[in-house]
């Protein structure tokens, strides 16, 4: 089998945990951040897993990670 290329842009957003989950970052926190409140931003920081039905799909992405 040839050697599978990662895919550059899931490589940046996606981590594999020790149990095999795709840990990822949340989504809105990039620009336009003065209107949204502290209590929501807080919030967006933590970091949450990626959703069981695209788990398979990122995993093909980040073959190597």
């Amino acid at each position: 089998m040839p050697k599978l290329k990662t895919h550059s842009g899931a490589k940046k957003r996606f981590n594999l945990t020790k149990t095999g989950k795709v840990k990822r970052a949340k989504a809105f926190k990039s620009h336009i951040l003065t209107k949204k409140d502290t209590k929501r931003l807080r919030g967006l920081r933590t970091a949450t897993y990626a959703d069981k039905t695209t788990e398979d799909i990122i995993r093909k992405m980040i073959p190597y990670k």
